[in-house]
């Protein structure tokens, strides 16, 4: 039995957990304002607010709920347009998309205000609403009016009161007034309500669906899945003896709120948002996006410049681990036996004499698959580099790490005769096809390129620019 709270109903249903939430909101609920656009979380109109119950208060986050499985739903309170509405007027997003002449046909709307909406129930105060919208798609408006609407809303959230957040969201017309009911309605909710979902262990893992439901939702939506989201073991972030370890079940977003991580990785948060948008980043795991072994995987691409170790575990629990250099064999193919799961992965903590750098090109700069992508990790001692990591995505069969590169780069001073000596070999160690993200030679340059970028980000004192790209 799968329960949560829709809006301000109680839900208590059967239907298998494989089922998308969208299909559920639509079809089951019959609350149209969610919209049907391109059932693979690129779009934005199905956009709702999933809040879960974190000591007493309740966080909420934006999806795409085309590509989330319904079993995720159990135990949190799912919010639609219809769970928004005022009783007699516009809220604060729909009048501030409303005074701005934001909308035409109006498909993609309800997307936007409860995207808006997510970002007047957070509290990241780095974010700007337009963040917020990066994963909503209009094709007819123009977005400058949509911009102005973020504009207005983010005026008008500078008087927030932080201490009374949701009393504060509901006196502004942000939100209906039973908002400030759902904490304690979850809380009892939750001590009563069974986890037989959390305990399933048949069915196709899924953990948040970003992948598996763009490809399987029709085959998934007759399963009863088996949900590894809801091992929260899965999802912590973890500093010990030099050692950061990383759950499967972590976000990009958990990720991005990790203040060990942005202090580690000055510009993780740049980095973050080249990786898909706000809706996919609340969803997609790190796990996921490694068994996804897609070729160009953002976030495979940066840990395996880390230098990192899986840890696997099977159904008995037993656990083994392996360098993640090791884990993509082939297209498609990965170390993992049928039985087993990722658990985790960890990466030693860079020290100060540690530099990072991601790099990405796409056809747009955000929202969008790499042609190419690559991170790099160098340890320098006196001049003298120490330990060197390397990846490439989009220039083999598998996201590539380069053995021989960084091998080539310890015991060397960074010079630019050094690193084009290392580009060599990098070229050597990759083979491109041409596709329709590029043809190989362009790949070829894009990987030299950005294999140069991290040099030049790092260590512009020790690269004479002009020379390096000649």
């Amino acid at each position: 039995m799968i329960q949560f709270i829709l809006n301000n109903k109680t839900i208590k249903t059967s239907e298998k957990t494989g089922v998308t939430l969208l299909d559920f909101i639509r079809e089951n609920q019959q609350l149209k304002g969610t919209k049907i656009g391109c059932r693979e979380g690129d779009c934005g109109a199905c956009t709702v607010l999933v809040g879960e119950l974190n000591n007493d208060k309740i966080n909420y986050q934006s999806i795409t709920s085309c590509i989330s499985p319904l079993g995720n739903a159990h135990g949190k309170h799912i919010v639609t347009i219809e769970g928004i509405n005022l009783p007699k007027k516009l809220n604060s997003a729909q009048e501030a998309m409303s005074n701005n002449y934001a909308t035409q046909c109006g498909f993609c709307t309800p997307g936007f205000v409860v995207s808006m909406t997510g970002f007047a129930l957070e509290n990241d105060k780095n974010k700007t609403c337009n963040n917020a919208v990066s994963g909503n798609i209009c094709r007819c408006t123009g977005y400058k009016s949509i911009e102005k609407a973020g504009f207005e809303i983010e005026e008008k959230l500078l008087q927030k009161d932080e201490n009374n957040k949701i009393a504060w969201l509901i006196q502004e017309g942000f939100i209906p007034n039973y908002f400030e009911e759902i904490p304690s309605k979850l809380q009892m909710f939750l001590d009563v309500t069974s986890s037989a979902v959390e305990k399933s262990l048949k069915g196709t893992k899924v953990a948040n669906g970003t992948d598996l439901y763009v490809r399987y939702a029709d085959d998934l939506s007759e399963e009863n899945v088996q949900l590894i989201s809801a091992q929260k073991d899965l999802k912590n972030i973890i500093f010990s003896n030099g050692i950061c370890s990383i759950g499967a079940n972590a976000t990009v977003t958990n990720m991005d709120e990790s203040l060990q991580l942005k202090t580690l990785f000055p510009k993780l948060k740049q980095f973050l948002k080249l990786v898909s948008s706000e809706q996919i980043r609340n969803m997609g795991t790190l796990g996921g996006n490694f068994v996804n072994a897609s070729p160009i995987g953002d976030m495979s691409i940066f840990f395996l410049a880390l230098n990192s170790i899986l840890t696997i575990q099977d159904k008995n629990g037993l656990e083994r681990t392996i360098p993640f250099q090791e884990f993509h064999q082939n297209y498609k193919k990965y170390d993992l036996q049928e039985d087993e799961i990722l658990t985790s992965i960890s990466f030693p903590v860079p020290t100060k004499n540690t530099f990072f750098n991601f790099e990405k090109v796409s056809k747009r700069t955000h929202l969008d698959i790499a042609s190419v992508n690559s991170a790099g990790s160098i340890t320098i001692e006196k001049n003298t580099v120490t330990d060197a990591h390397f990846s490439v995505g989009g220039v083999a069969a598998i996201p590539k790490y380069l053995y021989k590169t960084g091998a080539f780069l310890v015991g060397k001073e960074i010079n630019n005769k050094t690193i084009k000596e290392a580009e060599a070999i990098l070229q050597s160690e990759i083979a491109p096809i041409s596709d329709v993200r590029g043809t190989s030679a362009y790949k070829r340059l894009l990987a030299k390129q950005l294999f140069f970028a991290h040099f030049i980000e790092l260590f512009p004192t020790k690269v004479e620019l002009q020379k390096l790209i000649a």
